[in-house]
């Protein structure tokens, strides 16, 4: 996994992982990389200060163990990243206090979301679909689907949304 600090063409500056650097790379020509906060497709890497960690245990001349260290230097431009411990309260899928309003704003609706509406996992995709067919009792659903998917219900009529978040909960 590879952790990129990423902008889009209107400038919001983001965070995201992927499974490699070609994984991102074929994610952004496919246009799937979306800004988090505008969610333009527009996006590329930004600026990284890189991480270094220090070697645990380094040989001296004399055959002394001695600890290795390497200074952090972030530029000025760049702000240093300062891990922020996670509160006892955070929720499934939570790493860290929200940062900002738009954080903010997000952990507020991904609260909503899962109390008011059932997970359904990669089921969304056909249960979605028997809703809107009257197959099944409509309800308040959020889950999981393919890019692909979602266009063909959003073709067929059936409202739906991506969410600014994955849920943090499975199935029954």
């Amino acid at each position: 996994m590879i952790q990129y600090s990423l902008k889009c063409a209107d400038g919001h500056a983001f965070d995201s992982w992927f499974q490699s650097a070609a994984a991102f790379d074929k994610l952004a020509a496919a246009g799937m990389v979306t800004c988090a906060v505008c969610g333009g497709t527009s996006v590329e890497k930004a600026i990284m200060a890189p991480r270094v960690r220090p070697g645990r245990k380094a040989v001296s001349g004399v055959g002394e163990p001695e600890r290795q260290t390497a200074p952090a230097v972030a530029p000025a431009n760049v702000p240093a990243q300062v891990p922020v411990p996670a509160p006892a309260s955070a929720g499934p899928g939570m790493l860290s206090r929200p940062s900002g309003e738009v954080e903010q704003a997000i952990a507020d609706l991904r609260k909503k979301v899962e109390e008011n509406s059932d997970y359904v996992g990669d089921g969304f995709v056909q249960e979605a679909r028997a809703m809107h067919l009257g197959e099944a009792p409509e309800r308040a659903i959020h889950g999981e689907a393919r890019l692909e998917d979602a266009r063909e219900l959003i073709e067929e009529g059936v409202p739906v949304m991506p969410l600014p978040f994955r849920p943090g909960r499975k199935s029954n």
